[in-house]
């Protein structure tokens, strides 16, 4: 969420039309290694998402993709409360880092574009 507007304008200006790019809700692991789902990932992966839906030409999205751009929209004029009240924000409170939950309720304050190459993220911040 907070780089969601950034990394939306880096795909919208690098991908060729045609291309495929992947938005990913990673989610997390429970103690046993089974896959834990997210919301807040989910909600960040709709957030990019949204962004792009939002320009021109709009990209073609599967039904996946619509269903986290609505869970973002269903939750970005309340999206701190939203995080202080889902079992990760709950899991962050109770372990006492409540501002790290504030701060990933932030939009659009960091310019920072993970991209995967050669198996590694790197940093590429859209041109301004």
């Amino acid at each position: 969420m907070r780089n969601a507007p950034a990394v939306a304008e880096w795909i919208h200006t690098n991908y060729r039309e045609g291309a495929v790019a992947s938005v990913i809700a990673a989610g997390e692991r429970w103690p046993d290694g089974s896959l834990r789902p997210s919301v807040e990932d989910l909600w960040g992966a709709g957030a990019v998402l949204a962004e792009l839906l939002e320009r021109r030409p709009y990209p073609a999205v599967s039904p996946e993709a619509e269903v986290a751009a609505a869970s973002w929209y269903s939750i970005r004029d309340r999206v701190g409360g939203a995080l202080e009240h889902c079992a990760s924000g709950q899991e962050l409170i109770a372990a006492g880092y409540p501002t790290d939950v504030g701060i990933a309720a932030e939009v659009d304050t960091s310019r920072s574009v993970p991209v995967l190459e050669n198996d590694r993220f790197v940093n590429r911040e859209p041109v301004l």
